[in-house]
């Protein structure tokens, strides 16, 4: 008997940590590429500045001059996505400056022109660092607005790791009036998709791993993320998490269609737990963070009308609305809806054998 209960609880914890060992080394490891050309946008001049993250970090950011001859809207924090920097913000914010919204870009830490935290390693996955050099942005720019006598109002962008890190962010932060996100996830749906899509080239009996309980893989995730935090003494928020919390603030979404590293599941996901006014774009054709490119009129269109309606408070002529490609709830929900994303975190292959 004792030899018995010693087998039933010495297996599953030496197969557990071996599952934790190989995803962890997976979560480290995982890369988005980009999906562009580092300068492939015209280059547009700004006002360079310095500022600090909320733990002190120093980080360089850049004010982006709008349109002179079109009337002041409001301004918009941009935050990039890995292995890019502030400049980007040329691409994906260029309607918004035409149109007369100003945009603060900085850049993350290790990343563009500000420096590296000494033993801090810059991975896909926006971490508690993430987090405080947004909110030390967030805190800069409402710093400056008041200076200028304006309201402490702006509005979010981000683009993919830098959507996540808009998101946790803006928990509880009242100036931050609206928020539009592309290419975006959360780390631990996220993670959950990649081990079941993963899972099958270190676990070789296919009728275990593909029967594994839902909560086994929540399981797995939660021990997987436990030792990574503690390999890399950070800590990773949740965007899904984080959702519940951002109460009635009105959130845009952009996915690319044809996204072959982030899954379109996860915009449906983050549309879904949304509370607030929400939109979701789910953009023929497009591939990781290039809605930009493959439709840059509907892009700059949409992004215009979102920030005029939500952040400048502009009555609309053409107000953002479900138009065949937009989907749009424009009430808050009563309250937190009880979604299960384990239908987001399944890849296709298991969900079509699933279904057989």
């Amino acid at each position: 008997m004792v030899v018995t209960l010693a087998i039933l609880v010495v297996v599953p914890v030496l197969i557990l940590r071996k599952y934790v060992h190989l995803i962890a080394n997976i979560f480290e490891n995982t890369h988005v590429p980009l999906s562009f050309a580092a300068r492939d946008y015209a280059r547009v001049e700004g006002d360079m500045v310095e500022f600090h993250a909320f733990d002190g970090h120093l980080l360089k950011g850049v004010f982006l001059r709008p349109n002179a001859n079109a009337s002041q809207k409001g301004i918009v924090i941009f935050a990039h996505e890995l292995d890019s920097d502030k400049y980007s913000a040329n691409r994906y914010c260029k309607a918004l400056l035409d149109d007369g919204f100003e945009v603060f870009a900085f850049d993350f830490r290790g990343q563009g022109e500000s420096i590296q935290e000494d033993g801090y390693k810059v991975r896909l996955w926006p971490s508690d660092r993430e987090q405080a050099d947004m909110l030390g942005a967030i805190a800069f720019v409402e710093d400056w607005l008041e200076q200028q006598g304006r309201p402490r109002e702006l509005g979010l962008v981000g683009i993919s790791r830098g959507a996540g890190a808009a998101v946790i962010a803006a928990v509880h932060v009242p100036s931050v009036k609206a928020i539009m996100i592309d290419g975006g996830f959360s780390t631990d749906a996220y993670l959950e998709y990649l081990m079941q899509r993963w899972v099958g080239i270190f676990a070789k009996v296919r009728l275990v791993y593909e029967n594994h309980h839902p909560a086994f893989w929540r399981f797995l995730r939660w021990l997987t993320i436990r030792e990574v935090s503690r390999r890399q003494n950070c800590r990773f928020p949740s965007v899904r998490k984080s959702l519940h919390r951002l109460g009635s603030m009105p959130l845009m979404v952009v996915h690319g269609e044809k996204d072959g590293h982030i899954p379109v599941a996860q915009a449906k996901m983050i549309y879904e737990l949304a509370h607030g006014p929400k939109y979701l774009w789910i953009c023929p054709r497009a591939k990781h963070n290039q809605a930009v490119v493959t439709q840059p009129e509907l892009y700059g269109s949409y992004s215009v009308r979102f920030f005029r309606q939500h952040l400048s408070g502009l009555a609309q002529d053409e107000p953002l609305r479900g138009d065949g490609l937009l989907s749009q709830i424009a009430q808050p929900l009563d309250e937190t809806p009880r979604i299960s994303y384990t239908k987001y975190t399944k890849p296709d292959r298991m969900r079509t054998r699933a279904r057989k």
